[in-house]
Formats: structure tokens, C-alpha cells, sequence
């Protein structure tokens, strides 16, 4: 269905047309129509299935002209979330000259959002700790607020912000609609939305999705102190232009980003560590392909919305099953294929073995490919490689013109070809990995 068949705004379809949403999906379908009648609805659904226009849009049409107030309160539980869902609304709001959206989060000093707040936006979308804050300052009042979300509901709650989502619940008691939407429906959720919605309609789309899943998960083992220099081989023999490698704890972050921009590939570091602004500038660079590999933590990667991530890599499998499931969801997104590569030691198949029973997960195992093995046909087919890879542009160029040098040597291209891998594969140090016979 296409959302010309919704009873919406002309200026909400101008949005969307200029942001190329033309068919709704399937969230959206069943989502948009129940929410503009004003029911409460719980949404079971994964990121990456348009559910943040699913909930923004009645959220932006049910907005009234007679208040300079907020109306609208979106919660989020990670502040990269925050910041994405609130451009999502900036974005649907465009035509709206009326109406504004802005973000609030820990990490970002109060000072700069207290000036944001004072600008009269309608729509609030924020983290519930700093939400919460501004509430006990008074510089954050929600008495007219007739529309609640809560997004990534199941996150929020195993983060530990419960206690702080009921405080905020109770002191807008004058609410008219609430939206739940999370992946999982657990006793806590429901507990939550008993208490705190009316007569809610329930919308569960995990059993559609997981039919509709193209993701190709394939395993390489490896013990642990070749890992990286594996890693190094599979994203230029994979041909990968973007990737996000999850590893379990921040220093593993740090080294991994360490080697691989020292060996020239297009990287960056996402992990709690690192200063709210630095984290917004990754993420930019990320989103917008500038770019090509991020590396990050469970915690950190929390709320990464990207479309066209090719392949997820598992430096270490993540230390519960679940998170299995949502680390690889970040690919094969939106119809798209995807790729889902983990690069596992002798101790680790087991665990990766009771994740694909657990789940029903097809596992394809396969040996590290050889540099020879690259399926290089012709000097040109190298050339592109080098140029689409996920090394940066600097990196790519130097490899080029080894290429060029070679060539005012060798006339023919088949032997320079040649001359090259195999330089490739005495190199201790290339960017491919040096992993001896492999």
C-alpha cells in the first residue's frame, strides 16, 4: 500500500515523497492506519523495518496548532537511537513550518539542550535518564503531552531504566495515546503496557521477518591470535564496501581499529569510552559512507540504524545468544542480502553451534581463502577491488600504483597480475593478513 492511501497531511506526503517512502512496509501497513484512529498498540518488531516512521507519522498528524507546548514524548534507550529517531522527525516534520522535533540525551551538555527546550519544539525524543533530569530541574514540562512512545521498549528495560520510565509515566497522566514497540515481548513489557495503556492491539511481525531473513552466516576458524589478521583477508576477498565488526570489550576494539588503519582500511571505533561528540561524528561518517568499517561494542552499537551495512563480523561471539541474533540483524536489511561472518577458535564452536540450533540457523563453515584465491580474473577485476574495497582512499592508491609500477616493467597484464598476488603472499605485513599457508 502506498501512503497516498493514508488520510494524511499534504505536507507529511511531500516529506515522504522527497525522502523517497513511497510503499509502506509491513509495520507500517497495519501500524499507521490503527494508531491515526488513537489506539494504544503494542509493536513487535525489529530496527531496520520502518517501524520509527510506523510511530512518527501519526505522531506528527495527531499534533495540534493551538499549543506552542510539547505534545509528543519519544523515548529511546541509547542516545545514538535518540539522535537518529529525532532526525527521522526533523526529516517528516520539513514541510510542518510549525512544528519541531529535538533530541535529548546524557553525554551532551544540559546548558545546550535547556537553550533547545526554551525554542518551543512539539516533539520530544530523548533517553529516559536525562528525560528525566531535565523533568526534576523544571526545565522539562510535560503537562500537555498527549502522545507517548516507547521505542526499543525490551532495551530499556534490560538497561535498567524502568524505575525511571514509571516516574516519567506518572507525571504525564494526561496522555491520549501510548505506543509501545519492542523486538521482544517479555512479563516486564506487558507488565508495563497492563498498567500504563488502554485496551492496547497488539501487532506481531517477528514471525514474518524471520521468514523474509537473506542473511548468509558463514564461519572461519581460527585460533585467536590470527584472528585479525583473518579479518584483514575476508573484507578485501568478501569485496565488502561496508562493515561493522562487533568485538566484546573495548580494548579488543582498540586494537582491532589500531591494525586495521594501520594497514590502511577505511575505519572507526564506536565504544563507551569515547566523548558523546566523538561518537556523533563516527556515526555521521559511518551513516554516510565516509567510512566503510566501524568496530564497536555491544553497548555502543545499540540504536545503529543503517540500511546498508553488507556484512556484520563476530571478532568473538557475544556472550549471550541474543545478541547473536540482534548483532547480525544489522545487515540484510530492508529486503536487502546480507553477509554474517565469525571468525571462531576451537572453544568457540560450540557455543556458535547451540546459537544456529537454538535459533534454527543454517551455518556454513569455510576455510580462510588463499591470496590467490581471490577470484581476481583479470588486472582490471583487481583494480576495481582495490578501488570499491573497504580499504581507505589513500591505502587503495598506493596499491595502485604498485599496480602501475609493475606494469611499466611486465607488458603483459596476466603476469602482473601474477607478479603482484604473489608478492602479496610473501609479505609479512600486507594489508591482506599474513597467515602463512592459508
Amino acid at each position: 500500500m502506498n501512503f497516498t492511501a493514508l488520510n494524511i497531511s499534504k505536507e507529511t506526503l511531500e516529506a515522504l515523497k522527497d525522502m523517497k517512502f513511497t510503499k509502506m512496509t509491513p509495520i507500517q501497513e497495519k501500524a499507521i492506519p490503527m494508531l491515526m484512529d488513537g489506539v494504544d498498540l503494542i509493536g513487535q518488531a525489529d530496527t531496520g523495518t520502518g517501524k520509527t516512521a510506523a510511530f512518527a507519522i501519526p505522531t506528527i498528524e495527531a499534533l495540534k496548532a493551538d499549543t506552542k507546548e510539547i505534545q509528543a514524548l519519544v523515548l529511546c534507550p541509547t542516545r545514538e537511537l535518540c539522535c537518529q529517531v529525532a532526525e527521522q522527525f526533523t526529516e517528516l516534520l520539513k514541510y510542518h513550518k510549525d512544528y519541531k522535533c529535538i533530541p535529548i540525551y546524557g553525554g551532551q551538555k544540559i546548558e545546550i539542550q535547556i537553550k533547545a527546550i526554551k525554542d518551543q519544539p512539539q516533539i520530544i525524543v530523548g533517553t529516559p535518564g536525562r528525560v528525566l533530569d531535565h523533568m526534576k530541574r523544571g526545565s522539562l514540562r510535560l503537562r500537555s503531552v498527549r502522545t507517548v512512545v516507547l521505542d526499543e521498549a525490551d532495551k530499556m528495560l534490560e538497561m535498567g531504566f524502568r524505575d525511571d520510565i514509571e516516574s516519567i509515566l506518572k507525571i504525564i497522566k494526561d496522555k491520549e495515546q501510548m505506543m509501545l514497540f519492542s523486538a521482544t515481548m517479555q512479563n516486564d513489557i506487558l507488565q508495563l503496557a497492563k498498567k500504563y495503556q488502554r485496551k492496547s492491539q497488539h501487532i506481531n511481525l517477528k514471525k514474518e521477518q524471520k521468514q523474509e531473513l537473506k542473511i548468509e552466516q558463514i564461519y572461519y576458524k581460527v585460533e585467536t591470535d590470527l584472528k585479525i589478521e583473518a579479518i584483514k583477508r575476508l573484507l578485501i576477498f568478501h569485496q565488502v564496501k561496508s562493515a561493522l565488526i562487533f568485538c566484546n570489550t573495548r580494548l579488543q576494539v582498540d586494537k582491532m581499529y589500531d591494525v586495521l588503519k594501520d594497514n590502511g582500511f577505511s575505519a572507526a571505533k564506536l565504544h563507551g569510552e569515547l566523548k558523546q561528540n566523538m561518537r556523533d561524528t563516527v556515526m555521521r561518517s559511518f551513516r554516510n559512507s565516509e567510512t566503510k568499517i566501524l568496530i564497536a561494542t555491544d553497548i555502543a552499537a545499540r540504536g545503529i540504524d543503517v540500511d546498508d551495512i553488507e556484512a556484520v563480523i563476530n571478532y568473538n561471539l557475544p556472550r549471550d545468544s541474543q545478541d547473536y541474533v540482534h548483532r547480525i540483524g544489522r545487515t540484510g536489511r530492508a529486503g536487502k542480502s546480507g553477509l554474517a561472518i565469525s571468525i571462531v577458535n576451537s572453544k568457540e564452536i560450540r557455543d556458535l553451534t547451540r546459537i544456529a540450533t537454538q535459533y534454527n540457523f543454517t551455518l556454513k563453515e569455510k576455510a580462510i581463502p588463499a591470496i590467490a584465491a581471490l577470484g581476481v580474473a583479470s588486472l582490471i577485476g583487481l583494480q576495481n577491488i582495490l578501488t570499491d574495497s573497504t580499504l581507505s582512499k589513500k591505502a587503495g592508491k598506493k596499491q595502485l600504483k604498485i599496480i602501475k609500477d609493475l606494469q611499466a616493467e611486465i607488458k603483459d597484464d596476466n603476469n602482473v597480475l601474477k607478479n603482484y598476488l604473489s608478492n602479496l603472499a610473501k609479505s609479512k605485513n600486507n594489508f591482506l593478513g599474513a597467515l602463512g599457508g592459508v
